[in-house]
């Protein structure tokens, strides 16, 4: 249209209205027309309703009328639409003739035919129901026996559709019931076949308890002959009497002998209830300080119960399953003691994790100023022997302590024995496991260097990363090499017989920790900022061997626990283990805070370290996923930033399988910690 007409944006264009040269519609025309649609079949009644409503549409609004109005040039329109229309141009939108608000005259006879029309499409487009519906309230005139019929016919209808609706509702309920069967059946079958495993392993345990009370019995027999043969002693009476001539008569000896003999079986008495009542009161000591320990262990037990019960499942089950598959008799699966091979690592875990429930501090190390911001130990390294350990951070400085000296000594009285200066901020250390005075970096520029300990010189500088290098970690079965990850998404292989990186592995996230497992030296595993790890074969980087998902945030650390099992820390606040062997998750550790600092992480045999943003050292043991212990740096009351709570622990590592760990966080403060009961 012109002058009003307006664009309507991204909709679908509606169909275009054609001149209409007929003007109104003879009324005789439109009732036969609606007489024939009720007589034509159903198709055909549909086309030709579809002609008569684009008859009766508005050439504006393209709308079946409504209101309609006719001009002096014979055309209907929707008197709104017309109205609108002739404000904007005074001119009839069909034929162009000069026309004004004036000339526009109701069309009574259109509109009553237009009515009917709406009628009689709600009559046909109405259901059955409906139409019986509108019949009745219209007065159709109905005699009581059609009522009864047609009642009777509904009543059966209804009874038909509400067992229709009572079979199909005990249908579902029964298909839930069972599913629901299946699945206690199920439940019942494991339950019974868990208590089966307790049973065993109850009777297992009683009988081993049972030889180890008849093996103290035994001791306590030994001991009790032990103290009656020591009592058996006799003490010899001297025949001299050195008073008179030196002649004793027969009587006399034999008086003397009389008082001699008393006087030695009282002393058997007394030696005897000496070395009994020593042995009581030693074990009354030994039972008393057993007895306190073993409600500490019983305390840890309660508090873990749900992951130690879960933990001792899972060891039966697979246990049972692999005896299972492997067909093993019954005679390899028991061990000595009667322990199946599960119950036996059971009763491992359960020692070990009930055995320390705190820990304790042994020395620290406190810089001289503590409130500096260069202070931040960034990592913290125990050597080849454990001798020595280095730490490094925001200070540029390398600081090699003697281990013994730092427990030994007074702590105003500990110096570093190796100080080494580097260029910027340093992110990462780690100690060559054959070179004991060989030690590489990463920093905040990129360059991973080499240094010799003792001369405090550097042996190699790499800096082929563009950006800051997260983690530089050694091989632990080839000296010469080392891997490091970077910010510039990059993963590079190092030989200290060459100036260049021997592998380079393109990435598409930040990476914030390297590791090679420690029985290879091809693979590797790669925490990223993609929430992954990535577990590579360097003999074949195009693709990774594995992709461990789980982690909701950055994977910051990478260690393994051993050569098939990896420890992964995320800012999403969580630990996990993972099996490279099979590449799965094995379990989940949550206790700790950490949302956006590197908090350090470190791992043993059996346990796993890492700090918090609260400013503690938590310590998990692998096989359950809460603390077993943790420990909090103590507060400074002159500190500004306390209150605030910015500090938190920034790197943690293992003395070599032992119950010490060494600890640092953002202050500078280095302690030494041990794990007890």
């Amino acid at each position: 249209m012109e002058g009003g007409e307006s664009s309507v944006g991204d909709f679908v264009p509606a169909m275009k209205s054609e001149n209409l040269s007929s003007g109104e519609l003879a009324p005789g025309t439109a009732a036969a027309k609606s007489e024939q649609l009720l007589a034509l079949p159903p198709p055909l009644a549909a086309t030709a309703e579809n002609e008569e409503d684009k008859e009766m549409m508005c050439p504006i609004c393209m709308q079946i009328m409504k209101d309609v109005f006719l001009t002096a040039c014979g055309h209907s329109f929707c008197y709104m639409c017309i109205v609108t229309h002739l404000h904007n141009k005074r001119a009839c939108p069909c034929c162009s003739v000069y026309l004004t608000v004036k000339q526009l005259y109701p069309n009574f006879l259109l509109n009553k035919l237009l009515m009917k029309t709406s009628a009689l499409q709600i009559a046909r487009r109405a259901t059955p129901l409906e139409q019986l519906s509108q019949a009745i309230q219209q007065g159709c005139e109905v005699s009581v026996k059609e009522l009864e019929s047609l009642l009777s016919l509904l009543m059966d209808k209804k009874r038909k559709m509400e067992q229709e609706e009572a079979e199909s509702s005990l249908q579902i309920m029964l298909e839930f019931l069972q599913l629901l069967r299946k699945r206690k059946v199920e439940e019942l079958n494991e339950v019974e076949n868990d208590l089966q495993f307790i049973k065993e392993d109850i009777s297992a345990v009683e009988k081993h308890r049972m030889e180890l009370y008849r093996a103290r019995g035994r001791y306590a027999a030994k001991m009790r002959m032990l103290v009656n043969d020591s009592s058996a002693v006799t003490i010899r009476p001297s025949l001299i009497d050195k008073q008179g001539s030196g002649i004793i008569s027969g009587s006399s000896i034999s008086q003397r002998q009389g008082y001699a003999a008393s006087d030695t079986s009282q002393n058997r008495k007394t030696d005897a209830r000496a070395l009994e009542n020593v042995h009581r009161t030693d074990s009354d000591s030994q039972n008393s300080d057993q007895s306190g320990l073993a409600t500490a262990r019983k305390r840890s037990i309660y508090a873990q119960l749900d992951d130690i019960q879960g933990y001792y499942l899972q060891k039966r089950r697979h246990c049972t399953k692999q005896s299972h598959r492997q067909e093993e008799t019954v005679a390899n699966v028991i061990n000595r003691e009667g322990y199946c091979a599960g119950l036996e690592d059971f009763q491992s875990v359960l020692s070990t994790f009930t055995q320390y429930s705190r820990l304790r501090v042994v020395a620290e190390l406190r810089p001289v100023d503590l409130f500096h911001s260069t202070n931040i130990v960034s990592s913290i390294e125990f050597d080849r022997d454990d001798e020595f350990f280095a730490t490094a951070g925001v200070s540029r400085r390398i600081k090699v302590f003697d281990f013994s000296s730092v427990v030994n000594e007074p702590a105003d009285a500990q110096c570093p024995v190796v100080e080494i200066s580097s260029r910027s901020k340093l992110s990462c250390l780690s100690w060559n496991k054959y070179a004991k005075n060989h030690i590489a970096s990463s920093d905040y520029e990129g360059i991973v260097t080499i240094w010799d300990v003792t001369s405090r010189q550097s042996v190699m500088e790499y800096e082929e990363h563009e950006i800051r290098a997260w983690s530089v970690a050694f091989s632990h079965t080839d000296p010469s090499m080392l891997v490091s990850g970077s910010d510039d998404c990059k993963v590079k292989v190092w030989c200290m017989k060459q100036e260049a990186s021997v592998i380079s592995i393109d990435m598409k996230a930040n990476i914030c920790s390297v590791k090679y497992n420690p029985q290879s030296s091809f693979h590797i595993a790669v925490g990223s900022a993609d929430n992954h790890i990535h577990y590579y074969d360097l003999r074949n980087i195009k693709q990774p061997l594995h992709i461990f998902s789980g982690h909701h945030k950055t994977v910051s650390y990478v260690k393994f626990v051993s050569n098939n099992e990896l420890a992964s820390a995320s800012t999403d606040g969580t630990l996990r283990l993972w099996d490279v062997k099979e590449n799965i998750p094995l379990r989940t550790f949550r206790g700790h805070t950490n949302e956006k600092n590197f908090v350090g992480l470190a791992v043993n045999s059996q346990y796993i370290a890492c700090g918090s943003e609260t400013n503690e050292v938590f310590v998990y043991h692998k096989a359950i996923s809460k603390p077993a212990a943790s420990h909090k740096f103590d507060s400074d009351q002159n500190d500004p930033d306390e209150d605030m709570g910015s500090h938190f622990i920034s790197s943690v590592c293992w003395k070599r399988e032992s119950r010490t760990i060494l600890t640092a966080n953002s202050q500078g403060i280095v302690q030494v910690l041990v794990l007890t009961a």
